[in-house]
């Protein structure tokens, strides 16, 4: 009995050389990873973006049949957008550019405009000031190997696309 006591007990665990070389693979699997990782989120940045402003865009058309009278999408230059019911003039609903996509880049075509307006059948009417109406929208990031585009069109239908397949190679082609 004693002589089972006196023996040396195995150790169990790791020793300090495989925790140093599993910490070391581990550094060059994230090593690897890291830039495939960046074009993920910005690629999520980019549908967040374009998801957000196809949300307000329809919200508006939505609107325009539902309270019958008119109603306005506008862009500001920061992209930020708004709702707005035209007569009596008030504010539906206002999102931030900031909300996840900083790194996105928004291109509107054409270039001056910044408003689209909906009769209350939901078509698109020219707007009340005469400025042109919004047609597209691009959106792209550095770095990301996907962008976004949303058109609309003249009856009100607003779809978003990704530019870079073949048409009619896929629905989600432009």
């Amino acid at each position: 009995m004693l002589r089972l006591l006196s023996r040396p007990r195995r150790a169990s665990g790791f020793t300090l050389i495989e925790l140093m070389i599993s910490i070391i693979v581990l550094g060059v699997l994230l090593t690897i990873a890291m830039p495939s990782f960046r074009a993920w989120m910005l690629n999520i940045q980019i549908r967040n973006a374009s998801e957000s402003i196809l949300t307000g865009i329809q919200r508006a058309r939505a609107e325009a049949v539902g309270r019958n009278t008119s109603v306005t999408f506008v862009m500001a230059a920061n992209s930020t957008w708004t709702v707005n019911v035209n007569n009596p003039p008030s504010v539906i609903e206002t999102r931030l550019s900031s909300e996840g996509s900083e790194m996105v880049t928004r291109t509107i075509i054409p270039a001056s405009a910044t408003t689209l307006t909906f009769s209350n059948l939901g078509i698109v009417v020219p707007n009340s000031d005469g400025s042109n109406s919004l047609q597209q929208i691009d959106f792209t990031a550095n770095g990301a190997n996907q962008n976004m585009r949303i058109v609309i069109g003249a009856g009100g239908s607003a779809k978003m696309c990704d530019p870079h397949l073949p048409t009619g190679s896929s629905p989600r082609a432009c």
